[in-house]
């Protein structure tokens, strides 16, 4: 599977990056996507060196993908795409009482959890290979009905109904598109202030298997979705959350 062209946005920081260097650690060509030029540059940094033995192309484009010109920007990069991974994401956690500011968080979580996804996947679906493999990063708020102002899993809940449609969109070429919905993972920038030991253990409590997610975990799902292996495996909702959701 070594050799493939994979692009993976929020691939910065956290899961995205730890998807990247699962994939960069085996071989593939690595176009990390995020707004933060700096942090882009260091990962890529870090990811080339880790991955020395196998020479990996590990490369990188700042731009917006809740923007169209963002995502043609990002396809304007490369000319062929076996993997999209779409992990951009995230939320302010505010919680507006004004009608304005509820209006601009709504917004701001859909632009960022679903507009940055569907551009994304737009923008580089004519350059897709056949039995490519589309995977985006959603969350166990989806089904928890979490986000401060709801405005969160809602977005990310829209992604489920997204997925669906790719998946058939993209079925008659032999290309599959999966969500993947991490449960708590803690090491990774989402939490911010709100991290602190009660916060902690509260929701390792509600996993079946007594931890916290790790990015690793995600991103080890992520790569099989991505392989050979699973090329029957599309339209699927996967939970990586340690049991804190039950299948449904």
């Amino acid at each position: 599977m070594t050799g493939r062209t994979v692009v993976v946005s929020g691939g910065g920081t956290g899961i995205g990056r730890a998807v990247a260097a699962t994939f960069a650690g085996r071989g593939d060509r690595v176009v990390l996507v995020g707004r933060r030029e700096a942090t882009l540059r260091a990962a890529a940094a870090t990811l080339r060196a880790a991955a020395e033995t196998l020479g990996p192309a590990v490369t990188w484009v700042a731009a917006d993908l809740s923007t169209a010109d963002g995502a043609a920007q990002v396809a304007r990069a490369v000319d062929r795409v076996h993997v999209i991974v779409a992990g951009a994401g995230g939320t302010s956690a505010a919680v507006p009482s004004e009608l304005d500011a509820i209006a601009r968080e709504w917004r701001a979580d859909f632009d960022q959890n679903v507009l940055t996804a569907v551009l994304l996947v737009a923008a580089l679906r004519p350059k897709l290979a056949e039995q490519g493999r589309v995977i985006g990063i959603g969350s166990i708020g989806a089904q928890l009905g979490s986000g401060y102002s709801g405005s969160y899993g809602a977005a990310k809940a829209a992604l489920h109904a997204w997925i669906f449609w790719l998946a058939a969109e993209l079925g008659p070429a032999g290309a599959t598109a999966n969500l993947v919905l991490p449960g708590y993972v803690p090491d990774t920038e989402f939490f911010g202030e709100r991290m602190n030991e009660r916060f902690h253990q509260t929701r390792v409590d509600r996993t079946l298997v007594g931890r916290a997610g790790t990015p690793a975990d995600v991103a080890s799902t992520v790569y099989f979705l991505a392989s050979p292996e699973a090329g029957f495996i599309t339209g699927q909702l996967v939970g990586v959350n340690g049991g804190t959701v039950l299948g449904r």
